[in-house]
């Protein structure tokens, strides 16, 4: 009697090798860093395809940059990891990890994260432009996190660029031979396969302990609406596996893990994720204050007793206040805030009241592109319409009877004699050709920066570096400075601490009344200019009144600029033909009775647009009346 064979099983599509059982001596973790727009997204765009883990259907530019946001702004905000495939010289087939991070110098705490997650980094140069202040800056951070540095020339397809005179700058900072530094080209993909190769030679494989208890640190996470939160780590030491209780060192947090598993580019659930691996894993939690970026993961069963170190939480540099244009929308706003919080561990936020705009939140920035990109996510993915007030940087404030207070929001300015003020300061690294050193000088010295030295990299490429005062700088120093070196200046900065300023509050009055949104602390040899603007300004913005509306700028009880709204005349004559004259006269004077009564009781109405027109910092086109 013959028995029939047992049916098979369907086959299953190819997926990554299990990561449980992947060695660490395969396992290459690395980023790419640079200064903004060297092609960082483009030359991981090549490694996708070169790896296969992209087929040409499904690919597209900037593929690893998902928001709409940053597409069409061309730039990355949220740094992204992948997992890669790669056949080395030897046969063997190794696992790189690749994370791909931000260039602006207001995502550098992204960059930062990135490279505690990582055992080397590509540094990579344009070709044509060389190196840049941020270049500069990313290489000291991987410097830091003692990380093998792999320094890249890519664009060496342009026709201007120029790879032996950057090749020997490259290398005379980084102290390497120019003939080490690789040169690629990300657009067409010539040298790719070799900078692949570079790293599974020269990126050392992770070195933690495969049999500790379980250690992994979160170095990013995401909101879904529909999973809840999205944890993305790096295990360190042990092993997490599927279906497993997991324990959060910080918050005490216990949660049964859902799914775990790599990115690939797209999320593929495995089994678990072993020591030295890269990947995510979802619990289930909804709270997004329960999954604190650069906190350490665990087993709960058998638990780890140091936690890993950390991040430095990032320190706010701008503040401006963000309301909603409809009040009814404040709680809409302070949800959409926790859950962009998860997404950017750098944005910090408190409510705020104002009496002109309502119930809101005081927000801190890493800086104004920072700011510009949270509000436009903000109304963008969580349908808000908002209103930003001028951003502003925190002040330290001490009064006459030795009284100190922070102010990061010129309404909290004390209103008693002022002894000292404090300003932040930074100290600023600008890089440009050496044509424009003395128009650099000039804008700096405007913005009341102190020259700290100057070095050429090389014949025609100088580095300037100033300390100057974070207010000068958060307006439209980084605008004017690519204007006046015709795009070819880059600008970096850091903290660099305090000093002491003559600085004023000046206040915006309407019919004698100030309006707190309007307020400005700015320099003493600035108050007037400031208010003059503003009361111009708004002088095109207010509607008419029925009454005239002065507009004043005051720095306490001194009043230095005023611009009038005439008020609105009606003709209480056009029906009085002839007659005596005191008929006119009696009609005129009750006009008149009319409006003074008015102009006490009366209260000025400031459109929304006036409001965000005033606080926008491009000019307000002349409409004389």
């Amino acid at each position: 009697m013959s028995v029939s064979p047992t049916p098979q099983q369907p086959a299953k599509p190819l997926a990554p090798p299990e990561p449980a059982r992947t060695p660490q001596s395969v396992i290459r973790n690395f980023c790419i860093i640079a200064h903004i727009d060297h092609g960082k997204s483009t030359l991981a765009d090549r490694m996708l395809q070169l790896t296969g883990v992209v087929d040409a259907r499904q690919m597209r530019a900037q593929y690893l940059d998902r928001m709409d946001i940053e597409r069409e702004r061309g730039i990355t905000i949220k740094s992204q990891a992948v997992r890669l495939p790669w056949r080395g010289q030897d046969g063997t087939q190794y696992v790189l990890n690749l994370i791909d991070t931000p260039g602006h110098v207001d995502f550098s705490y992204e960059v930062s994260r990135s490279l505690a997650a990582c055992e080397g980094a590509i540094l990579l140069v344009d070709a044509a432009q060389g190196i840049e202040a941020q270049t500069l800056a990313n290489l000291y951070l991987a410097l830091d996190a003692d990380l093998h540095v792999i320094p890249v020339l890519n664009k060496i397809d342009l026709p201007a660029a120029q790879p032996d005179k950057y090749a020997a700058e490259l290398a005379n900072i980084i102290g390497c031979d120019p003939a080490d530094v690789l040169r690629v080209s990300a657009k067409t993909g010539e040298g790719v396969e070799a900078l692949l190769t570079a790293v599974v030679e020269q990126v050392p494989p992770p070195s933690g302990d495969p049999e500790a208890p379980a250690r992994a640190l979160i170095f990013d996470s995401v909101y879904d609406t529909y999973r809840g939160v999205i944890t993305y780590v790096r295990v360190i030491d042990g092993r997490l596996s599927r279906r497993e209780r997991t324990l959060m060192l910080s918050t005490k947090a216990v949660h049964e893990t859902l799914e775990i598993g790599v990115i690939s580019p797209d999320p593929v659930p495995s089994e678990g994720l072993a020591a030295g691996e890269v990947g995510y894993l979802i619990t289930g939690v909804k709270d997004v204050r329960q999954a604190r970026v650069g906190d350490t993961l665990t087993n709960a069963s058998d638990p780890a007793r140091e936690p890993l170190p950390g991040y430095a939480d990032p320190k706010p540099m701008v503040f401006s206040g963000l309301y909603p244009v409809d009040g009814d929308d404040y709680p809409e706003l302070r949800d959409a805030l926790d859950k962009l919080r998860l997404n950017d561990a750098s944005l910090v936020y408190e409510p705020e009241t104002s009496t002109a705009l309502g119930f809101g939140f005081r927000c801190g920035f890493l800086g104004l592109l920072h700011m510009e990109i949270v509000r436009e996510r903000l109304e963008r993915e969580f349908d808000l319409v908002l209103i930003s007030t001028a951003p502003n940087v925190v002040y330290r404030v001490v009064t006459e009877s030795g009284q100190e207070s922070i102010v990061t929001n010129p309404s909290e300015f004390p209103s008693g004699k002022i002894s000292q003020v404090f300003e932040p300061v930074v100290r600023a690294t600008v890089l440009s050709p050496a044509d424009f050193v003395g128009t650099i000088m000039e804008l700096c010295q405007a913005r009341r920066g102190v020259l700290l030295g100057m070095e050429y990299l090389s014949a025609d490429r100088v580095e300037i570096r100033y300390t100057m005062p974070l207010a000068e700088i958060i307006f439209d120093f980084f605008d004017q400075l690519k204007s006046r070196t015709r795009g070819y200046g880059s600008l970096d900065y850091e903290r660099a601490g305090e000093q002491e300023a003559d600085l004023v509050k000046v206040d915006i009055l309407l019919q004698g009344v100030p309006v707190d949104a309007f307020s400005q602390i700015v320099h003493a040899d600035k108050a007037r200019e400031y208010g003059l603007s503003m009361t111009a300004r708004l002088r095109q913005l207010i509607p008419r009144q029925q009454f005239e509306v002065p507009i004043q700028a005051a720095i306490g009880s001194r009043i230095v600029a005023r611009e009038n709204i005439r008020a609105l005349r009606k003709d209480v004559l056009a029906k009085c033909y002839g007659g005596d004259i005191t008929r006119k006269r009696k009609l005129l004077e009750k006009q008149k009775e009319g409006k003074r009564r008015m102009k006490v009781i009366g209260r000025v109405e400031v459109p929304q647009e006036a409001f965000v027109a005033a606080l926008s910092t491009e000019q307000t086109p002349d409409k004389r009346r």
